[in-house]
């Protein structure tokens, strides 16, 4: 008999369809918007909480890591940090957005990690090994404002808030098999877990990169620093090496797919921009 006409199989694909229907439209509404994007957004953890996590977990890392001794990359992100932060400061005070940033910026050590991250609260870290693609301090503004729009945007909140959804739908997704065989049990769970990663998930983390990049291209114009600039970074980071994934299977946006899409993103940017 095919399963396409068999009861039980039909009902379990309905289960499922309606599991991922489900999660994937709690994640697309909510009670709070982006800033600049607008775009719907839920929430469950408050903003202090997630702060308060992000403290103890900073002060863990920074007592943990190997600190930069190269001052001037220090001096640098200090400097341009202090810049974005008072741009970020200033579009919440003016718009009503109620956030409190205890800042902080270090550099740590590390050859191999070309990256940077901005925890809740504005508890930031930049790794040695980007520092050579920022070049100037434009560059660590693209950097910067990037990682600070995650901040500002509570993408942090919004991907645990989506971990915590998936959970609870698992749950009750395995609730409902918990008469079948293991067998199907666990075939049916293996589906819906990667309906989920690939459906919902990483188009999820790569719908916040791009949204990331549009708010930092924004963040740090209104800082005073050249958008423009922000192309020329990301074609340094494509050219860095490395193999990378298909976008489908990533959590970033391809490096051509966004260059494409900071170029749409400019002329909003540009209206920000006011040189010191």
């Amino acid at each position: 008999m095919s399963s396409r006409h068999h009861p039980a199989v039909a009902r379990l694909l309905r289960l499922a369809a309606c599991t991922l229907a489900g999660l994937a439209a709690a994640l697309m509404t909510g009670c709070a918007t982006a800033p600049f994007t607008q775009r719907a957004q839920l929430n469950l953890i408050p903003d202090q909480q997630m702060s308060s996590m992000a403290a103890t977990q900073y002060k863990d890392v920074v007592a943990s890591a190997k600190l930069s001794s190269n001052q001037a990359y220090v001096q640098q992100v200090r400097q341009v940090g202090a810049r974005i932060a008072a741009a970020t400061e200033d579009f919440c005070q003016h718009n009503s957005i109620n956030m409190t940033f205890n800042w902080e910026f270090n550099v740590i050590h590390d050859d191999t990690q070309v990256n940077a991250w901005c925890m809740p609260g504005g508890k930031i870290a930049f790794y040695s090994a980007i520092m050579p693609l920022c070049q100037t301090d434009a560059g660590v503004a693209v950097v910067m404002g990037h990682e600070v729009a995650h901040a500002l945007a509570r993408h942090g909140s919004e991907r645990l808030s989506q971990t915590l959804l998936a959970n609870l739908g698992m749950v009750a997704f395995a609730e409902a098999l918990k008469s079948k065989p293991d067998q199907t049990r666990q075939l049916w769970l293996a589906a819906v877990g990667a309906g989920l990663q690939y459906g919902v998930q990483l188009p999820f983390s790569r719908q916040q990169e791009l949204e990331a990049d549009r708010i930092g291209l924004i963040l740090m114009a209104k800082a005073g620093y050249d958008p423009h600039y922000a192309i020329e970074f990301w074609t340094r980071m494509s050219s860095s090496g490395g193999n990378k994934p298909p976008e489908l299977l990533s959590t970033h946006p391809s490096d051509t797919h966004r260059i494409e899409q900071i170029r749409k993103y400019l002329p909003e940017a540009l209206t920000y921009y006011h040189p010191m």
